[in-house]
């Protein structure tokens, strides 16, 4: 059949073992102090980034990260070897039983949580981190928790836009931590905070305008002096200014008969920029991988007839490669021993009935009910 026994390749592969105590915490933690090792779980240490916050707060980037997130969290880790078949010349997988972490790799947060924010670090900085925080007595990870990208610098090589490789040196909240004791992910496609950073503030000048438009339903326009004694730049320059807060805050403004406010023809679809905002929404789209219309943008020549295609095209267009990196990066022999894998199912996400076997029992009978 093929050149592993299959009794010594499941036993040595994925035997439950005892859990030791934290990876080096003690010698790390007397070593460094406050900050590092000792930092990990302290949530007040942890942050995002002011730039994946900015950049959360359009609308088409959140909506584009929730539809990758809630693919990545609902496809469970699958433990598998390989073999070669002597009969068709190639190699097989074959699936054995998991490892205790496969199905929480954190033990304090749930799946879907931890692989939902290693996607978010993926796709805005290229690259994400788990501290190993157990080890089984075969000196293999047993727990994980996760580190995020944007509390993480590493001095060995730059913060972005381009990783060339993993960092050994690792420091987090200002102190150095074990990079032997850090997986460390990275993603095959550029994180989009570096990719195209010009796109994003494109996109919040866009959003602070229609939002300062947005504020009074009075069109902007001119002040023009009619007659009178001619007024000075300053004069003119605070009269615009009561004139534009009165107007910005619909209260009532009021001019004398030497001056006219004549406002501009904008109507209210120009006002509001919408034009502007949809091309925005459109590039945020193609900035974040997922197809257009998965955010609500018409593009007048991509349509899909039915959910399982559009299920398809958001896996493969969006998913695919951060999952790819997260399973190889959890394959690798600092994780697993040689020759274990792990992948992702997606067979139930893709399948045509995955909504019918996802309802519960009291959801089919509302069904039924409305029907």
């Amino acid at each position: 059949m093929g050149i592993f026994g299959n009794k010594q390749v499941t036993k040595a592969a994925i035997s439950p073992m005892p859990v030791t105590g934290q990876a080096d915490a003690p010698k790390v933690q007397a070593a460094v102090g406050i900050g590092g090792v000792s930092s990990i779980g302290q949530w007040y240490q942890y942050q995002e980034g002011t730039a994946r916050n900015r950049a959360m707060s359009l609308a088409t980037v959140s909506r584009s990260r929730d539809l990758l997130a809630s693919v990545i969290a609902c496809m469970p880790l699958q433990m598998y070897n390989e073999v070669y078949n002597d009969a068709t010349g190639e190699m097989e997988q074959v699936p054995i039983a998991p490892r205790s972490w496969l199905r929480q790799p954190d033990p304090t947060v749930t799946y879907p949580f931890l692989m939902a924010w290693t996607l978010d670090d993926l796709l805005m900085f290229g690259r994400a981190f788990w501290y190993i925080s157990s080890r089984t007595t075969d000196g293999f990870p047993a727990s994980f928790t996760r580190i995020p990208a944007g509390s993480v610098t590493t001095p060995d090589q730059s913060d972005g836009p381009v990783f060339f490789g993993i960092s050994d040196e690792i420091y987090f909240a200002g102190q150095q931590i074990p990079s032997s004791d850090v997986v460390q992910f990275l993603s095959p496609i550029q994180g989009i905070l570096y990719s195209s950073a010009q796109t994003i503030a494109t996109a919040i000048k866009v959003e602070e305008s229609r939002y300062n438009m947005a504020r009074t339903s009075l069109p902007s326009g001119i002040l023009k002096q009619t007659g009178g004694e001619p007024l000075s730049a300053t004069e003119l320059a605070d009269i615009g200014a009561a004139f534009n807060q009165a107007r910005m805050t619909s209260q009532t403004a009021v001019l004398n008969e030497f001056l006219t406010y004549e406002p501009s023809n904008a109507t209210p679809d120009k006002m509001l920029m919408i034009e502007s905002a949809q091309y925005s929404a459109l590039d945020l789209a193609r900035l974040c991988g997922i197809p257009p219309y998965l955010v609500g943008v018409a593009t007048g020549s991509y349509a899909y007839t039915s959910s399982e295609q559009s299920r398809a095209d958001l896996y493969i267009f969006g998913v695919k490669p951060y999952a790819e990196c997260i399973a190889s990066t959890l394959s690798q022999n600092n994780v697993l021993p040689r020759g274990t894998y792990v992948k992702f199912n997606a067979k139930n996400y893709l399948e045509e009935n995955y909504v019918a076997d996802a309802l519960t029992p009291d959801d089919e009978n509302t069904q039924e009910d409305l029907a």
